[in-house]
């Protein structure tokens, strides 16, 4: 689809038909019809404003948590870079850009006296964890968020309450093509030295249970319990998604080149040489499995996007190892 000649002028980047899988921590994907990167918050939403209503926008971040099918994405697929990767502190407020890493968010906080420890070990960039509600040891983004600065489809600068975004376990409410640019956290007072060896043991918990080295796209369902792990000695295991996995038998499960990580089997992997649609198949099995042996309907926590490849351009890894 050309779409170049609809496009209006900016003064950050358009790429026509950009490949999408070296973008996504999955490393799978087809193309985005165009990828706008802008090149400040007013070419993002000038670009909106004159930008023709019936082209469909995507905004992503650092595709932690996205598999792109292998068709690709219609429309623009807009990605914040280095312009929107600013960190601000002042008083118990920390301001962040949208394509900031959570991880360093973290770490300036932690340098500054002030605790988002939380976020260390969350994969992504503050954007998309404004946008799921993100979350681990029992704290989330809406613990912490105060607003968050956004530009609508129509290209109007806006800032919005955190109570406006009805933030839930993995969800928010946020109009379909606006994009986050900023979010103001609040965050509490505490020793930097304290909170960094905080830091350090929640790596270390997470590097002992989950598949850090393997390209995965952190959890891929959403808990059944309807939260995420607390961390705690006390936390229980009856309702999570990955203990679910495992009674159905499918820790290790296999399609083509996706897997259920044995070490973690909520982590959906790319062994080597998977499609998006081995994944995603790989996926819906899980689901149905469990769903046939504890009548829980697992909902995706990984986002699907896009549209699969046409008839003779799928890919040839299609051994099914999950039957």
């Amino acid at each position: 689809m050309d779409l170049t000649r609809s496009l209006p002028a900016v003064r950050g980047r358009l790429t026509p038909d950009r490949d999408l899988s070296e973008l996504t921590w999955l490393r799978v994907g087809g193309p985005a019809d165009v990828l706008f990167q802008p090149a400040d918050v007013a070419d993002l939403a000038d670009f909106l404003r004159d930008l023709p209503p019936e082209i469909p926008v995507f905004p992503m971040g650092v595709g932690s948590n996205l598999i792109v099918r292998d068709g690709g994405v219609r429309g623009v697929v807009i990605r914040l870079g280095r312009p929107f990767m600013d960190v601000s502190i002042e008083g118990d407020v920390v301001t962040a850009g949208a394509a900031a890493l959570d991880a360093h968010v973290a770490r300036k906080a932690a340098a500054a006296g002030r605790d988002l420890t939380f976020l260390r070990t969350i994969p992504g960039a503050i954007g998309g964890a404004v946008r799921m509600n993100a979350g681990c040891y029992g704290t989330y983004i809406a613990d912490h968020l105060i607003e968050v600065d956004a530009v609508t489809r129509a290209g109007k600068v806006v800032t919005i309450p955190a109570a406006e975004l009805q933030l839930a376990y993995r969800h928010s409410e946020l109009p379909d093509g606006w994009v986050i640019t900023h979010a103001r956290l609040r965050a509490d007072a505490g020793d930097p030295d304290t909170l960094t060896a905080r830091m350090e043991d929640q790596l270390a918990k997470r590097d002992a249970t989950q598949p850090t080295k393997d390209r995965t796209a952190g959890s891929t369902f959403r808990n059944p319990a309807g939260h995420s792990s607390t961390g705690r000695d006390d936390d229980t295991h009856e309702l999570k998604a990955w203990k679910v996995i495992d009674d159905a038998g499918l820790r290790g499960a296999r399609i083509g080149g996706a897997q259920m990580s044995e070490k973690h089997p909520n982590f959906l992997i790319n062994t080597g040489g998977a499609t998006a649609a081995d994944l995603e198949n790989l996926g819906e099995h899980v689901r149905q499995k469990v769903f046939q042996t504890s009548a829980i309907r697992l909902e995706w926590e990984v986002w699907r996007v896009g549209e699969p490849a046409a008839a003779g351009e799928r890919g040839q890894n299609t051994s099914r190892d999950a039957e």
